[in-house]
């Protein structure tokens, strides 16, 4: 009895000092695990802020772009934290990366439309080929850019809809932006008839153009012979004027033109 009382604590003994052993251990890589992870979160949030601030400052990066690239880098920067913690306790994070690689890789694929967009509109706020308030076009899509999102792109279009127009949508095919160059040149055709003075018909006309201030004088505005038939003579008028103001010089110069050639006694066919 005296000695199975001694192995008894000899064996309460052991296994208290082993218990203490792995508390002492894991206590230290538990409480160094709260350290790094505190200060992983708080060090990637700083540096994070820096890239922000650093990217930002680059002309011509748009907001959405810097925000996104802070983003990346603050979860990419939390995601190797997490698995260095992991590796305090001894676990095989080569394993674990490769599992990462895998979802990352299988949610890849699943979301292959999605990170398309995404691609497209980093691409969009890179090279900017439209702007916040630009009015675009493309063969499916055409408003007023309101505003380019990292998935999708809103539009309001001439007549005053919401359009919501996926990223990809947009890079994948020609863009025309009717707002993005300074000045944009128009075109007016008119027919008179055969019988007019042809020459005074385009003095008048010029005079016409020249006389409205929106319109550019280099280029210099011209009028020349476009078509002719049996009846009649068609005359085309070119001119350059300020592109935020071309459809209501556009408009205006129709009815001045109009009314010019009335007053001048000439027939409009």
């Amino acid at each position: 009895m005296e000695n199975q009382a001694t192995n008894v604590v000899v064996a309460t003994r052991t296994a208290f000092s082993q218990a203490t052993a792995l508390i002492v251990q894991y206590g230290f890589s538990i409480l160094g695990a709260i350290i790094l992870l505190v200060g992983g979160w708080l060090l990637s949030g700083l540096i994070s802020r820096w890239a922000y601030r650093g990217i930002s400052r680059i002309h011509g990066i748009d907001e959405t772009l810097a925000r996104f690239f802070e983003n990346v880098l603050h979860y990419g920067l939390l995601v190797l934290v997490f698995v260095t913690v992991l590796g305090q306790f001894g676990v095989q994070t080569t394993s674990i990366v490769a599992a990462l690689g895998a979802a990352g890789l299988a949610i890849g694929l699943a979301l292959q439309g999605t990170l398309q967009n995404i691609a497209a509109g980093i691409m969009l706020l890179v090279l900017r080929p439209l702007r916040v308030g630009e009015y675009i076009e493309t063969a499916s899509v055409k408003g007023y850019v309101k505003e380019i999102g990292l998935f999708a792109t809103q539009l309001k279009t001439p007549d005053g809809l919401y359009l919501l127009a996926p990223n990809s949508t947009l890079w994948n095919t020609p863009i025309i932006n009717h707002s993005r160059e300074p000045d944009r040149r128009q075109e007016l055709s008119i027919a008179v008839a055969n019988d007019e003075d042809t020459a005074k018909v385009k003095k008048t006309l010029l005079d016409i153009i020249r006389s409205d201030k929106r319109v550019r004088n280099s280029p210099a505005p011209r009028v020349f012979t476009d078509d002719l038939t049996a009846d009649k003579t068609t005359l085309k008028m070119e001119y350059w004027a300020e592109t935020r103001k071309w459809s209501e010089t556009r408009r205006d110069l129709i009815e001045q033109l109009k009314q010019g050639l009335l007053e001048n006694g000439i027939s409009i066919k």
